[in-house]
């Protein structure tokens, strides 16, 4: 008589395109796939990512099978860059988003805020990191532009070269917490990784010097266990981030925008040319960058395609599903 298939909750680690490293509950590793007829069906499971916990149904002689993805305390996602405009996962479940911006001609105030609004989003905290503080004379311009940028954020100038700022960081793991890390080719992520784990964990590339740009280092999103406690979440440059959904997160990196609003004449006040809009007052008044209302303007028309985007969500698993035949065509299996 045989046996039924053992079905356990485990922890996904790293996402290698269609396959997931997984780690059990007793400390052992293994690979696992999404079960067609769950994911690729009519079902509503949420198409797990690094850092959700799943149900697998067990196999000791080969890739195991996702069945579910339990309910995550956070998350965050993007637009997928390529043609199509379909929902990219990223990560879940972690407790702070380290935002990571190097401070030379990579440096940018719009992408900083649009990587506020996406971690405010995630329903964690987010929390900015200055790097490469040893190339700078002066690095105060810079954590002036960077706490203006994500009001509310706490703002770190680290350097790995010399060890600056690291203690600090560190203190965001205690009681076992986990960072996801977010900024462009680079800025350094893999060079923090390293001084967290204390080894060469992460291949690190260089930059080139006329522009400050990286090449890409990750190319894989994965979860690191650090020596100390805590966990680190490793996520490949992202020179494109288009936001997929945006609701709570937009309020939170806009504070001022959202305080203003509430002064103005009118309820559905678009903040253009109304009679009694705060938000061009305060603009006039010079107590309000307008830089700051073009973002938030930007981002807010790229949330109001959600319906559309929710409908994509499923034309996403129909495509997938046709993809796999195809491939199962070409293999014979």
């Amino acid at each position: 008589m045989e046996q039924p298939l053992k079905k356990q909750k485990v922890w996904i680690t790293a996402v290698h395109k269609e396959r997931f490293e997984i780690l059990f509950e007793n400390g052992q590793t293994g690979f696992a796939k999404l079960k067609a007829g769950i994911y690729y069906g009519q079902g509503n499971e949420e198409f797990p990512t690094v850092g959700d916990w799943v149900e697998i149904e067990e196999n000791v002689y080969g890739d195991s099978l996702i069945l579910h993805t339990f309910p995550r305390h956070s998350f965050f996602s993007r637009r997928d860059p390529y043609p199509g405009a379909r929902e990219q996962a990223i990560a879940a479940n972690f407790d702070y988003v380290f935002l990571l911006q190097s401070m030379n001609q990579n440096f940018n105030v719009k992408r900083l805020e649009r990587y506020g609004t996406l971690a405010w989003q995630s329903g964690a905290i987010p929390v900015v990191i200055l790097t490469k503080s040893d190339l700078v004379p002066d690095a105060v311009p810079y954590l002036q532009q960077a706490r203006a940028a994500v009001p509310g954020a706490e703002v770190h100038i680290i350097s790995v070269k010399t060890g600056e700022g690291l203690p600090a960081v560190r203190d965001y793991f205690r009681g076992g917490k986990t960072a996801v890390l977010l900024g462009s080719s680079g800025v350094g992520k893999s060079s923090l990784v390293n001084a967290l784990m204390g080894n060469a964990a992460m291949k690190v590339s260089g930059i080139r010097e006329e522009d400050g740009r990286g090449h890409h280092t990750t190319t894989h999103r994965q979860l690191l266990a650090l020596p100390e406690g805590g966990y680190i979440m490793d996520t490949p440059g992202m020179r494109t981030l288009i936001m997929w959904e945006i609701t709570t997160g937009l309020e939170d990196e806009f504070p001022e925008i959202r305080a203003l609003a509430t002064q103005c004449r009118f309820r559905d006040c678009r903040h253009e040319d109304e009679p009694g809009c705060a938000v061009q007052r305060a603009i006039q008044n010079g107590e309000l960058d307008p830089q700051r209302l073009r973002v938030y303007r930007q981002l807010q028309q790229e949330g109001k395609n959600v319906p559309q985007k929710r409908e994509q969500k499923g034309k996403r698993k129909e495509d997938m599903l046709r993809k796999k035949g195809k491939k199962q065509r070409k293999t014979g299996k």
